[in-house]
């Protein structure tokens, strides 16, 4: 029963509102205005995620190749490698006199 009640009152209004279009040029115009700026917000949403899109699957920049042949010649040299640093000595927490 709810549903038929408010699908008649759907029915009602929206004759109301093209009756009142019809009868008032003024309210034509502001109708007119709200469909004009809702299509140019939906436009400029549009935009927006293309380009972002666009940015998205663009390919990304390739880092620079590293020269391997400098990297060979160094080995060959005989160069030392460093030595791995060993962790330092942790020192005793000092103890902290109990507050009373």
């Amino acid at each position: 029963m709810k549903k038929i009640f408010w699908f008649a009152t759907g029915i009602a209004a929206g004759l109301a509102v093209a009756k009142r279009l019809a009868e008032d040029p003024q309210a034509q115009a502001v109708i007119d205005d709200a469909t004009k700026r809702a299509r140019d917000f939906g436009a400029a949403i549009s935009e927006g995620f293309k380009e972002r899109e666009a940015e998205l699957t663009k390919p990304a920049r390739k880092p620079a190749a590293k020269k391997p042949a400098a990297k060979k010649a160094a080995s060959k040299t005989g160069t030392a490698k460093t030595a791995a640093k060993k962790p330092a000595a942790r020192k005793p927490a000092a103890k902290k006199p109990a507050a009373k």
